[in-house]
């Protein structure tokens, strides 16, 4: 659509480092994502720089993740103990480092910012002006979304993060959402413009999520042959809802004493989660099943696909997932998913062909679904059979693919002068000389 190239991308990633082990503290999917989505993008020629926060003193300035993909890290307060609620307080510290860093190379020397999560979509907002360049955004999760589904004692998300995402939807020439569904919930919650939202579905790493050997991968984790295994990984967190897969293990076992089940729990405490982290063990303890489960910390990814492979069922009870890497990467494994039935897991799980949807979170509901699926041996193995074909259409490079096509779209419009607030890049573009003196200076 463009004229000019797209030859590189600041990839803003404020609240977490993509380079973090997923399923520790706040990194999760979105972690997994900017990397895949970056190292797929180098691939096709376009240099990404993705700025985070450092989070550690060790954290070297500039850290190359892959060929043509690096990480910069960002001193923005303190290196630890920053909740990320109190991450808006460090919003300027970060900009200042994104914008001092621009500032070093000539005009133009970014093409695009594509931002990731609210916070990042604030940061971007002020580069896009700054620099003169499109901004293409991905909010990942969303606020109103998450209030309308929370969890049992957990804290809903402040009202300053839904103005702040209010503004960024505003802000940002383009918008990318993982499903229709989210598509619509920016339109209906937040105003988006339809005609700027581009549907890109996530995708997994297929080389390494594949099928493989069941018993090896048991015998890896010192697993019984012989037993029954779901899986859940993620953050021990409310909103992932770990406990609603123990209290229908407990009420299965309760109705079937001679099933044998083993619950794999594979992740960390994080968000509101940090508060108890040990509440899953003592919840466990509490239902009787403490010898049933069995509790792994985060696994890196070539660990992961062994959990994967070991389980019969990988489990993501979530009460809101705007689209569930887990369930793509289980089934990339060749392991069949339940799954609740919001957000994107209706989109990541084919029900009744690679899983099955359980409407609401009820233990009942859950236990019966999953008795269910776990005595018919049959269908689980059509479903283990259907499930890597059903994920082959979810890859990284179709993603990197979909994001190219949205950022052409960003610079086509933008090239133009279609801007979403009055204050028009195209006003920016000549002033972004000037600005960089006074960012130096």
């Amino acid at each position: 659509m463009s004229g000019r190239q797209l030859n590189r991308v600041a990839v803003l990633s404020l609240h977490t480092s993509p380079l973090a082990q997923p399923g520790m503290g706040d990194a999760g999917g979105m972690n997994v994502y900017v990397l895949q989505s970056a190292i797929e993008l180098a691939k096709r020629g376009v240099e990404v720089e993705i700025f985070t926060r450092a989070t550690s003193s060790s954290d070297e300035p500039l850290s190359e993740a892959a060929p043509g993909v690096v990480v910069r890290n960002i001193v923005a307060g303190p290196f630890e103990g920053l909740d990320k609620q109190d991450l808006p307080t460090q919003l300027c510290a970060f900009a200042a480092g994104v914008l001092r860093e621009e500032a070093r190379h000539e005009a133009g020397y970014y093409d695009l910012v594509h931002s990731h999560y609210w916070l990042s979509g604030q940061v971007g907002w002020l580069a896009r002006d700054r620099w003169g360049v499109p901004l293409v955004h991905t909010a990942h999760t969303l606020a109103a979304v998450k209030n309308a589904s929370l969890a049992a004692g957990d804290s809903p998300e402040p009202a300053a993060r839904q103005i702040g995402e209010q503004q960024v939807v505003a802000e940002a020439d383009r918008l990318i959402a993982n499903t229709s569904e989210e598509a619509k919930q920016l339109i209906e919650n937040y105003g988006a413009t339809p005609d700027s939202i581009d549907v890109v579905a996530p995708g997994a790493d297929l080389s390494r999520y594949r099928p493989g050997d069941k018993a090896a991968a048991r015998a890896e984790f010192g697993i019984d042959p012989r037993e029954t295994v779901v899986a859940f990984v993620g953050r021990i967190q409310p909103l992932k809802a770990p406990d609603v897969l123990l209290r229908a293990a407990a009420e299965l076992v309760s109705r079937q004493p001679s099933v044998p089940l083993r619950v794999l729990v594979v992740g960390g405490p994080s968000g509101s989660g940090l508060d108890r982290p040990d509440s899953l063990i003592d919840l466990a303890a509490e239902l009787g099943i403490s010898a049933r489960v069995t509790f792994l910390p985060p696994q890196p990814s070539d660990k992961l696909v062994q959990i994967y492979r070991a389980a019969d069922v990988v489990a993501v009870p979530s009460y809101n997932e705007s689209f569930g890497l887990v369930a793509i990467e289980a089934q990339a494994s060749g392991t069949p998913v339940i799954a609740a039935d919001v957000g994107g897991l209706g989109v990541a799980v084919r029900s009744g062909e690679t899983g099955v949807l359980v409407h609401g979170h009820r233990t009942d509901d859950w236990a019966t679904a999953l008795g269910k699926l776990l005595k018919d041996r049959e269908a689980l193995a059509r479903m283990a059979s259907a499930a890597p074909v059903h994920a082959a259409d979810f890859s990284w490079e179709h993603t990197a693919e979909g994001l190219l096509s949205s950022y052409r779209a960003a610079q086509f419009h933008f090239d133009r002068g279609v801007a979403p607030s009055e204050f028009s890049p195209r006003r920016t573009r000549g002033l972004s000389k000037l600005r960089r003196a006074e960012v130096t200076a």
